[in-house]
């Protein structure tokens, strides 16, 4: 378990307000954006990375980059890694608590698929009051995680972590449960929820499978992509495409 102290935003004249004002849904963006990344991989984010997650511009990263630095919330050196301070950690597991806990509630409660939340979720963490979403973790049991697997910071900002491996970097033979889905890309939840694949699924890795362009002789088979077969507890195989094995984190 790890834990951070989150840092204290200006706190709404009443709890039923709108959470961030308008001028800060940028700012929680980027926070978000930064901690994402390094979430489940230690490499921090560069200026470029972060321009192509968020869709903008390099120069926009920079200009909002040196804003948050100047605010003690990110630490940078020019056109190197960003990495975010205690305050700016605090700031961003706040954002990404609503987030989390939004995605969930759509699922549970409203029959969203997993598929489709992501988008919902990013507008609606920017407009669900501290009152609703204390209520939606109240009556969704204080989840720990997302529809994804993804971990949901408590209240005071203490996150839950499990050990894992992506799929596509786990030895054959390699037994465990999946913990996690990246929600990135819709057309990757869609394929594991038509094989029955989803969090807590339980699998044994059983080795690597060149991709069809290896099979055909058009790559070379020690740089191309590789597909994960994998088999089920109901003994059924399959193979999983390479964008999909690493999108997949499992039990180490």
């Amino acid at each position: 378990m790890t834990s951070s102290t989150p840092q204290k935003s200006p706190a709404p004249s009443s709890r039923g307000e709108r959470r961030t004002p308008a001028g800060e849904t940028a700012t929680e963006d980027y926070l978000k954006s930064i901690y994402a990344h390094t979430e489940w991989q230690p490499a921090a984010v560069t200026p470029s990375e972060l321009a192509a997650k968020l869709g903008v511009a390099p120069s926009s990263v920079t200009e909002m980059v040196k804003k948050l630095a100047a605010q003690g919330l990110v630490t940078h050196v020019p056109y190197g890694a960003i990495t975010l301070t205690d305050a700016g950690t605090a700031r961003a597991l706040g954002v990404i608590r609503r987030h989390r806990l939004v995605e969930t509630w759509l699922v549970e409660e409203m029959g969203y698929s997993w598929d489709v939340v992501h988008d919902e979720a990013e507008v609606l963490e920017h407009a669900v009051s501290e009152r609703l979403l204390d209520a939606m973790s109240a009556r969704l049991g204080n989840p720990l995680r997302d529809p994804h697997g993804d971990p949901i910071p408590t209240a005071d900002g203490h996150v839950v972590r499990t050990p894992a491996v992506l799929v596509s970097q786990a030895a054959p033979g390699h037994r465990g449960t999946v913990l996690r889905i990246s929600d990135r890309d819709p057309a990757v939840l869609r394929l594991l929820d038509g094989l029955g694949i989803g969090v807590d699924t339980d699998l044994v890795v059983e080795g690597l499978l060149a991709d069809a362009a290896d099979a055909a002789g058009v790559a070379d088979a020690a740089t191309s992509a590789r597909s994960v077969v994998v088999t089920l507890d109901d003994s059924s195989h399959h193979t999983l495409p390479a964008v999909t094995a690493d999108a997949m984190w499992m039990t180490a």
